[in-house]
C-alpha cells in the first residue's frame, strides 16, 4: 500500500520527494527519501499478478538482479527499510577495513546493505541488471558512452559483476556470465 508506506517514511524520518499518485495500466507510486536523502520509489502494480521486473527466484537477462545500497548508517538503514518493507538481515560479508557487507532477505535473497565506500562517499542505491555476457556488456558500455567504474569481478555463486555510469552519470550494476 503506497499510502501506508509514505506514512511509515514519514514516521521514520524519511522524507517524500513526490507524493502518492496513480498511473494508468501502471499502477500506484510515489517516490521516497530515507532519513539519508536517499531517493527509492514505492510502487505497487495496478494487478494483483506478481512482477517479473526483479527476478529473485531465478536469473533473466535484461531484469533486476540485486539491489545494493551504500550507507553512511547501516544500522539506521536496516531499521528504516525493515520498517517500511519488512526486510531482515540474511548474513553477511566481512570486506575488512571496508566494513560489513549485510544481505537484504525479503522471501529470498534480494541485495545488500553496505557501508558507503571510499570512491563513492554519498549514500545511494545501485541497481544490477542480469546480462547474459559480462565482457561484451562492458564493452558494450564504452563504445556507447558510458564509463567502467568497477571492471568485472568474481562474485560468490560464479557470475561476475561490474559497475558503471551511463553517458549522463547515472551508476547502475550488471552482473552475467563469463563466456
Amino acid at each position: 500500500d503506497v499510502d501506508v508506506a509514505c506514512a511509515t517514511v514519514k514516521a521514520r524520518g524519511g522524507a517524500i520527494s513526490m507524493g502518492p499518485m496513480d498511473l494508468d495500466g501502471v499502477g500506484r507510486m510515489a517516490m521516497i527519501a530515507d532519513p539519508e536523502g536517499v531517493p527509492i520509489y514505492v510502487m505497487r502494480g495496478s494487478s494483483d499478478e506478481t512482477s517479473h521486473s526483479f527476478a529473485k527466484a531465478a536469473p533473466r537477462n535484461g531484469h533486476g538482479a540485486w539491489n545494493e545500497l551504500a550507507s553512511g548508517n547501516q544500522r539506521g538503514a536496516w531499521t528504516f527499510y525493515g520498517a517500511l518493507f519488512g526486510w531482515e538481515k540474511s548474513g553477511e560479508m566481512d570486506m575488512g577495513a571496508l566494513g560489513t557487507y549485510e544481505f537484504i532477505d525479503n522471501q529470498g535473497m534480494i541485495g545488500a546493505i553496505m557501508p558507503t565506500m571510499p570512491d563513492m562517499p554519498d549514500a545511494g542505491w545501485t541497481t544490477y541488471f542480469r546480462v547474459p555476457d559480462i565482457d561484451r556488456a562492458a564493452e558494450a558500455i564504452g563504445s556507447h558512452g558510458g564509463t567502467v567504474l568497477q571492471p568485472p569481478i568474481e562474485i560468490p555463486g560464479g557470475d561476475y559483476s561490474l559497475v558503471a555510469t551511463d553517458p549522463q552519470g547515472a551508476r547502475f550494476g550488471l552482473v552475467g556470465a563469463r563466456v
